[in-house]
């Protein structure tokens, strides 16, 4: 007997369409640039140096083939790489596509655009809270405050196995009030922050601790993988990455600075439409679908642990998350 391993007749007009759509060196250009991080319109025609409307109709390729995906983040829409659908007939044939396109350098020119709206971005949110240190607790009352999510995020800490207790990074401490329960547990805790004013809100709140082994860093996750800044057992990161220019790029920052076997924990809010929370508190993004952490984390090899899920009075939902950095082997 012959075995038929074929497509089937309703997948050609897709393949299709992936094929087309991936037979345009700019189209495949747009992919990769996606790889790791979601952009608007406008952004992707700076990066490309086209305009607007020639930029829209390369996007509605390949979203009408399946291989970008949208989100909408208040009145804007930012595109991403759509993941490979699981048994679909094109898996295959996008996975091999985007691996392969993941090898290829960026052009220099397209490279310093993408530096230059990182940088942008990341300047707003540190303007924010520069300007609103102050009331950064009254900020976080109007969505989720320490005291909302803090208990659950001690329980999962106490409940992830780690390589050691060396070495503990907390990524944007706030004013500080988690690192009281990082202290105690391990031999060294670094608070890493690029808002100075709000560095010196966590170092305060330190010292009235009576903390003594909290170091204090102004930068970003960048930085700190560029100058090796730590190789850190554990990574804390609480109500960060809808203020952060890149989260998936701060996927790849975590797993270089953990220690094999080291774990991350992540709390942060789940996908919302509530637009007003960009000018009131100074999130980049909405929060975020679960898929997306799970797909960065991929992305960035590490593997997901346990999840915890939970609802607000307000009408916000939190996701705390826990990934692992694979151990060493041989």
């Amino acid at each position: 007997m012959v075995e038929n391993n074929s497509p089937g007749q309703n997948s050609y007009p897709q393949l299709a369409r992936h094929l087309k759509a991936a037979g345009d060196p700019l189209r495949l250009e747009i992919l990769r640039v996606l790889a790791r991080d979601s952009y608007g319109v406008l952004e992707l025609s700076r990066i490309f140096d086209m305009k607007q409307s020639g930029m829209s109709h390369h996007l509605k390729v390949l979203s009408g083939a399946g291989l970008v995906a949208t989100r909408r983040e208040g009145n804007s829409i930012f595109y991403r790489r759509a993941a490979p659908a699981r048994g679909a007939e094109t898996e295959r044939l996008q996975t091999v596509l985007f691996s392969t396109l993941d090898r290829q350098p960026l052009p220099a020119s397209i490279s310093t655009r993408l530096a230059d709206i990182q940088s942008e971005r990341a300047t707003a949110s540190k303007q924010f809270f520069a300007e609103n240190a102050a009331k950064f607790r009254e900020q976080q009352d109007l969505i989720a405050s320490f005291p909302v999510y803090a208990e659950q995020v001690q329980e999962l800490l106490a409940q992830t196995p780690l390589p050691g207790t060396a070495c503990a990074l907390e990524v944007g401490p706030g004013e500080g009030e988690f690192l009281a329960v990082l202290a105690p547990r391990f031999e060294q805790v670094v608070a890493l922050d690029n808002a100075a004013a709000m560095l010196e809100q966590a170092q305060a709140q330190a010292a009235r601790e009576g903390l003594d082994n909290v170091t204090f860093v102004c930068g970003d996750t960048g930085e700190a993988r560029r100058d090796q800044l730590v190789t850190a057992d554990c990574v804390v990161v609480n109500m960060v990455l809808h203020h952060t220019p890149s989260p998936a790029a701060m996927f790849q920052d975590i797993n270089a600075l953990l220690r094999p076997g080291g774990a991350v924990l992540i709390t942060d809010l789940c996908r919302h439409d509530q637009n007003w929370a960009r000018t009131a508190c100074g999130d980049l993004w909405l929060g975020f679908d679960p898929e997306d952490f799970s797909n960065w984390a991929a992305s960035a090899g590490l593997e997901e642990g346990q999840s915890v899920y939970f609802a607000l009075r307000n009408g916000f939902q939190i996701q705390l998350r826990q990934f692992f950095k694979r151990a060493a082997t041989g």
